[in-house]
C-alpha cells in the first residue's frame, strides 16, 4: 500500500503517468520508512532526489517531524526546492542569500509547517543558526539527509572542513532517526570511510555507474589557442545547450568572451561573479538562461557542480583537466541525463599539472600558518578579529580565514569566535595539526592526479576506466566512446586561422588596473607625506592597464622570460604596449613616461620604458627615485603589509609645479599598492593624471 502511495507521487513530480521506480529507488525509501541508515551511491541521473523526498513525504504523512537536507551549493538547492514543490513538499532553504527571510522561515519551523529544510555544510558554522534554529528542531528531526556525501570523507574528491561537522549533528538527534547519505562519485575508499563516520549498520545500496547516453572524447591539446579554436568549431555543432568547465575563474570568463566573439551565445559562472543584483542572483539567472536554453554554453567553473540538474543537456566539456577522476565523472555526469546522446569531451593543456599542483598544495594551512595564528591570539588580550590579524600577521585575508575554518572543526578545537572577536581556547596549548593525516591525503591526492593522466592516454574503453577507477562493480564497455566507436565523435582537428586568431586574443586580454582610493588604515605612514584614510582625489591614479597575466598564455610567458632568462624585456612586449596603449585611448593623453625603480635589478624596467617612451615618441623621465631599500614586496601577503613596507621607500625628484598626464612603467603588478604610492607622490608633485602600465598582473592564487 506503502509503495502505491509513493508511485503515485513520484508519477506526479515526473509529470509521467506511466514512471515506475528504478532499480533500488523504492528499497531505499523503504529502509528509511523502517527507520534505517542507508548510503545510495548511484549514478548520476538515477533520481536520488526522489528518493529523500518521497521519504520525506511518506515520513511527515505518518507524523514525523521534518526532514534536514544539507546540500553543498545553492544551485542545487534551489533546484531541489522546485522538485519538492512538484509533489506538494513544502520546502525551505537558509543560506546566505536570504537572511532577511530567517525569521519567517524559523516562525514556519515552529508551526510545523515546513517538510524539509535546505541548508549548507557551511551553515552549521554560524553561530545564529546554531543557537536559534537548529537546537529547536534537532530533537524533531524526522530525516536527516546529506546530498553528496563523499564530502564527508577526508578521502574524497573535495575536502571541505565543515562536512566534518555534520557527523557531530548526526551524533546529536535521536538514534531512530533515519539517514540517508546519497552520491554518485564514491569509489570503495570513500565508502568505506563514510561508513565507519555514519556507523557500521548502514545499508549500502549501490549500483551501476554507466552511463549509456555519454559519448566521451579525450583530446591532448597543450596549446589555449588550439583548444579555444577547437572549442569555436565545434560548439555550433553540438546538440542542444552544454556546460563548459574551466578549472579557474579568470579562464572562464576569457572563454565565455571569446565564445560570444564568435557568435556562440555563452556566459560565465563561478564564484566571484558579480553584477548589478548580488551573486546569488547572478548566478540564479545564468542557471536559469541554461536550463531555457537560452545560452549555447555556460562556461563554469565547479562553482556549478554537484547537483545542477539540467536533464537535457547536450555536452560538457572540460577546457582543462580536472585533478581527480571523481571530479570529472561527477561533472561530465550533468549531461545526457534524459537524451539519447550526449557528448564528454576532455580537453587536456600545457597548464593543467600547474594548477592541479596549485590545489594540492592549498588544501590544508601549513603548519606555520597555523603556530603565528595561534600565537598572536594567545598574546592578545581580548582576542583579534580577521583585519587586526592581518596588521599583526604577514598572511593573506584568504589565507588566515581558510586556517580558522580548518581550526574550529577540529575536535577540541583550539580557538573559538566570541563576537567578532577570535579567541584560543585551553586546547590550544598542545595542538598540533596532525601532518600525517595532511601527507596521506596529499599522497591520495597525487595518485588521484596520475589516474587522470593515464585516463587521457587510456586505448580501451573510457566509460569502463571511470566505472573501474570508481571501483563500480560490473565495469562494461560502453560501445560508443572515443576509443570504441571512433567514427561517432567530433573531429579533433582545428582550423589554422582559427587558433591565430585565438592566439591574437590572448595577446589582446588586456587587464585592467582599478585605482585604489583608500589605505588599509588611516595611520599608515610615518616616512612618506602621504596619510589619512580614504586617498584625495587630486592624489589617485587613473585605471591603468596590465598587458598581459603572470606566465600566462599570449604574452604572459615572454615577459617572464625577459624577467628571469634574459634579464631583458623584448621588443615584442615594446611594440605589444604600444599597440595596447593605442586600443586603450586614455584621456587626457599621456604625454610622458615614468617608471618604478628598482635596487634588485636597476636597468630592467627603466630600458623598457625608455624604448617604449622612443616608441611612442615621448620623453621618458626617469624622476622616481629608490629612497631606501626595503623588502621585496612579493613577500608582503596582505595590504598592511603591503603599504607598510612601501612607507618612505620612494622620492620624486622634480620640483613640484604643473605637469601633463603620464605613463607609469612597471613589469609587475600584483596588490597595485606600488602604483598606488608612486602615482600619490607623482600627483602631489603636480602630474595632472597618472596612468599605471604593467606588462603583467601577477595572480596571487587560483580562484574557483
Amino acid at each position: 500500500m506503502m509503495r502505491q502511495q509513493a508511485q503515485v507521487y513520484l508519477r506526479t513530480a515526473l509529470n509521467n503517468p506511466s514512471a515506475s521506480f528504478r532499480d533500488g529507488q523504492w528499497e531505499s525509501i523503504e529502509h528509511l520508512l523502517n527507520r534505517k541508515r542507508v548510503l545510495v551511491v548511484q549514478r548520476t541521473g538515477w533520481g536520488k532526489s526522489m528518493v529523500y523526498f518521497l521519504a520525506a513525504k511518506l515520513l511527515r504523512e505518518q507524523g514525523a517531524g521534518p526532514a534536514l537536507l544539507i546540500s553543498p551549493l545553492l544551485s542545487l538547492m534551489r533546484n531541489q526546492i522546485e522538485a519538492a514543490q512538484r509533489i506538494g513538499v513544502t520546502a525551505r532553504s537558509i543560506n546566505s542569500s536570504n537572511d532577511a527571510q530567517w525569521q519567517q522561515i524559523q516562525n514556519e519551523l515552529t508551526l510545523n509547517h515546513v517538510d524539509v529544510l535546505l541548508i549548507s555544510p557551511e551553515r552549521l558554522a554560524n553561530d545564529n543558526f546554531r543557537r536559534n534554529i537548529l537546537a529547536d528542531i534537532t530533537g524533531s528531526i524526522g530525516l536527516f539527509v546529506i546530498d553528496e556525501a563523499h564530502c564527508i570523507s577526508d578521502w574524497g574528491h573535495d575536502f571541505r572542513p565543515d562536512y566534518r561537522r555534520i557527523v557531530r549533528v548526526i551524533r546529536a538527534i535521536p538514534s531512530n532517526v533515519p539517514v540517508l547519505a546519497t552520491t554518485a562519485t564514491a569509489n570503495d575508499r570513500v565508502v568505506n570511510d563514510v561508513t565507519s563516520q555514519l556507523g557500521q549498520n548502514i545499508i549500502l545500496q549501490r549500483g551501476t555507474l554507466a552511463r549509456r547516453s555519454l559519448r566521451l572524447q579525450n583530446i591532448n591539446m597543450p596549446a589555449p589557442a588550439a583548444r579555444m579554436a577547437w572549442l569555436v568549431q565545434t560548439i555550433p555543432s553540438l546538440p542542444g545547450s552544454g556546460v563548459v568547465y574551466t578549472l579557474t575563474q579568470r579562464d572562464a570568463e576569457r572563454i565565455a568572451k571569446w565564445l560570444q566573439m564568435n557568435r556562440i551565445r555563452a556566459k560565465a559562472y563561478h564564484a566571484g561573479i558579480s553584477g548589478r543584483q548580488d551573486e546569488n542572483s547572478v548566478k540564479e539567472d545564468l542557471e536559469q538562461q541554461l536550463l531555457n536554453n537560452e545560452i549555447k554554453a555556460l562556461v563554469a567553473t565547479v562553482a556549478l557542480g554537484m547537483g545542477f540538474d539540467k536533464p537535457d543537456l547536450g555536452f560538457v566539456i572540460h577546457f582543462q583537466r580536472p585533478a581527480s577522476v571523481v571530479h570529472y565523472y561527477q561533472q561530465v555526469g550533468r549531461a545526457g541525463r534524459a537524451v539519447d546522446n550526449a557528448y564528454g569531451i576532455l580537453l587536456c593543456g600545457e597548464e593543467d599539472d600547474h594548477i592541479a599542483d596549485y590545489f594540492i598544495r592549498s588544501a590544508f594551512p601549513p603548519q606555520q600558518h597555523i603556530s603565528e595564528i595561534l600565537k598572536a591570539l594567545d598574546e592578545s588580550d581580548k582576542g583579534l578579529s580577521v583585519p587586526e590579524m592581518q596588521r599583526v600577521l604577514n598572511l593573506r585575508r584568504s589565507r588566515i580565514e581558510k586556517t580558522l575554518k580548518f581550526l574550529t572543526v577540529e575536535f577540541p578545537s583550539p580557538i573559538t569566535k566570541i563576537g567578532s572577536k577570535w579567541l584560543v581556547t585551553a586546547s590550544a596549548a598542545s595542538y598540533q595539526a596532525d601532518q600525517a593525516y595532511v601527507n596521506a591525503i596529499t599522497r591520495i591526492r597525487r595518485r588521484e592526479q596520475q589516474q587522470m593522466r593515464d585516463y587521457m592516454k587510456h586505448s580501451g574503453c573510457l566509460m569502463a576506466f571511470l566505472q573501474l577507477a570508481l571501483d563500480d562493480p560490473a565495469p562494461e564497455a560502453c560501445g560508443q566512446c572515443r576509443n570504441c566507436s571512433p567514427d561517432l565523435l567530433p573531429d579533433e582537428t582545428c582550423d589554422r586561422d582559427l587558433v591565430n586568431r585565438a592566439g591574437l586574443f590572448l595577446r589582446r586580454s588586456y587587464q585592467p588596473i582599478p585605482p585604489r582610493k583608500q589605505w588599509p588604515a588611516s595611520n599608515m605612514f610615518t616616512q612618506s607625506p602621504l596619510g589619512g584614510y580614504r586617498i584625495p582625489q587630486e592624489q589617485q591614479a587613473q585605471e591603468g592597464r596590465a598587458l598581459s597575466l603572470w606566465r600566462d598564455a599570449g604574452w604572459g610567458q615572454l615577459v617572464a622570460h625577459g624577467k628571469y632568462r634574459t634579464k631583458r624585456f623584448s621588443d615584442e612586449l615594446v611594440t605589444a604596449c604600444a599597440q595596447m596603449l593605442q586600443t586603450w585611448s586614455p584621456t587626457p593623453v599621456p604625454k610622458w613616461l615614468a617608471c618604478i625603480p628598482s635596487l634588485n635589478h636597476p636597468e630592467l624596467v627603466p630600458d623598457f620604458a625608455e624604448r617604449l617612451a622612443q616608441a611612442l615618441g615621448l620623453a621618458f623621465v626617469p624622476c622616481i627615485e629608490k629612497a631606501r631599500a626595503n623588502r621585496p614586496q612579493k613577500e608582503m601577503e596582505n595590504s598592511y603589509r603591503q603599504v607598510g613596507n612601501l612607507d618612505g621607500v620612494f622620492r620624486v625628484i622634480i620640483k613640484p609645479g604643473k605637469y601633463s598626464p603620464c605613463l607609469l612603467i612597471d613589469d609587475l603588478t600584483d596588490s597595485g599598492w606600488t602604483f598606488t604610492v608612486a602615482s600619490a607622490l607623482l600627483r602631489q608633485a603636480g602630474c595632472s593624471a597618472v596612468y599605471p602600465m604593467a606588462l603583467a598582473l601577477n595572480s596571487p592564487g587560483m580562484d574557483l
